[in-house]
């Protein structure tokens, strides 16, 4: 089973896209389409990054990844946007590629823009995912050092750097295997540019997702770190305290825990996916 690799184009901004289809979980037969799992990834993070975790994925639930404009594949937009725009976007991009309705998983980052997209497309939005994410400027925030080591997208471009403040940074596993960031940030994923990812700190500016969350009606899963310095645990139990059909599963790792403990929770998410 591989992934294509294609790009669209949406609104003349070129987008890099990768579809797993789904397929029988006895073999590579094809199934009829269904409801495709759509990835929203961290910032500054292409789409190779999740490749641990769609591997883990039950075969039979179609997978969807993008880089976001500026971000690995994808060339960088000409203006800046926020999530509300970049939500509109990627609707448009799912209407290139045929999906009407569709789940949405989204880390880090990408689980802000999943729930300003649950928020704006709860038509065509089934169910979310939310991992090791928080409600943008009003939330329990990381320590400072956290933080500023977050400012630059250095630890994409410099293996070393990121081995060296792995543990401080994403906490969990990383604390104990550092080098495995090195691994995970460079052996397969493409770096974008430096104003890609200026943008993607932008779109988050003067956002939050707090007032919108109890008007939030998909079923939604939030998996979080025990142990996880850029997004404290406490921001998973205010997002589930807050939205009315939400349910926390806890795990014992830090902020990359959907791809250092894939084979855990690719089959959690599946299962909740799939279910009736």
């Amino acid at each position: 089973m591989s992934d294509e690799l294609l790009w669209i184009t949406v609104m003349g901004q070129q987008v890099r896209v990768s579809i797993r289809r789904a397929v029988r979980a006895s073999g590579d037969e094809p199934v009829a389409p269904t409801v495709p799992l759509v990835l929203c990834n961290g910032i500054g993070a292409s789409l190779e990054l999740l490749q641990p975790f769609v591997d883990e994925v039950d075969p039979a639930i179609e997978v969807v990844r993008f880089d976001v404009p500026g971000v690995g594949g994808s060339p960088l937009p000409k203006l800046p946007y926020n999530f509300a725009g970049l939500a509109w976007f990627l609707s448009r991009a799912l209407d290139e590629l045929g999906y009407d309705r569709f789940d949405v998983l989204g880390i880090s980052w990408g689980g802000g823009l999943t729930q300003q997209i649950a928020f704006q497309h709860r038509r065509r939005c089934r169910r979310l995912v939310l991992v090791s994410t928080g409600t943008g400027s009003l939330m329990v925030p990381a320590r400072p050092g956290v933080l500023a080591k977050m400012v630059t997208p250095r630890r994409y471009r410099d293996k070393e750097y990121a081995k060296q403040i792995a543990a401080e940074l994403y906490g969990g596993r990383l604390r104990d295997e550092p080098g495995l960031a090195g691994a995970l940030l460079h052996d397969q994923s493409r770096v974008g540019s430096r104003r890609g990812y200026l943008y993607q700190l932008l779109a988050g500016v003067g956002w939050s997702s707090l007032p919108a969350l109890p008007l939030i009606r998909q079923r939604t899963l939030i998996l979080a770190g025990t142990d996880d310095p850029i997004i404290p645990f406490v921001n998973a139990r205010i997002i589930a305290r807050l939205m009315p059909h939400a349910t926390l599963h806890a795990y014992d790792d830090g902020h990359l825990g959907l791809v250092t403990l894939a084979d855990e929770l690719g089959p959690l998410v599946s299962r909740f996916v799939l279910a009736e």
